[in-house]
């Protein structure tokens, strides 16, 4: 029987339309996004809006971007973060927007090295289990290349 699949952290990202999407915020007044969401106020010292803080609203960012860098991951992260048991390598990339234009760092899906990666490779984000326990699969969102 497959195991439920439950985000491993809550409200940074989405797959209710079968399409993973990174959530978090943006300004209604500069259009500044943010990642994670920013529930504040506008930070961008440029905006126009009201001095007493723009209104921010939710913004699902898009799917793809290129690798600014990229770096192995080869030991096991204090807590709280949770991995599987033994602890398995893993590796993570910065990755740039394509319309956003702001790097956000996330693992790599599962199986591929940091030979396989180099920096400008298109990715696109999508779900991977970061770990599982007896009753259900954690997940969080990664970065797959893709094909331009």
């Amino acid at each position: 029987m497959q195991k439920e699949q439950r985000p491993a952290v809550a409200d940074w990202f989405t797959a209710d339309d079968g399409v993973a999407r990174l959530k978090g915020s943006r300004c209604k007044d500069c259009a500044t996004p943010y990642f994670p969401r920013n529930t504040l106020a506008c930070r961008n010292p440029q905006c126009s809006g009201p001095r007493d803080g723009s209104e921010l609203v939710e913004h699902l960012f898009s799917r793809r971007g290129r690798i600014w860098s990229y770096a192995d991951a080869r030991y096991k992260p204090p807590a709280p973060y949770v991995s599987p048991d033994p602890f398995e390598p893993y590796v993570v990339a910065a990755v740039e927007l394509e319309v956003e234009q702001m790097v956000i760092l996330g693992q790599v899906v599962r199986g591929l090295t940091v030979d396989d990666l180099a920096v400008g490779m298109p990715v696109e984000v999508t779900l991977g289990t970061l770990y599982a326990d007896e009753e259900a699969e954690y997940t969080v969102w990664m970065w797959r290349p893709v094909n331009d």
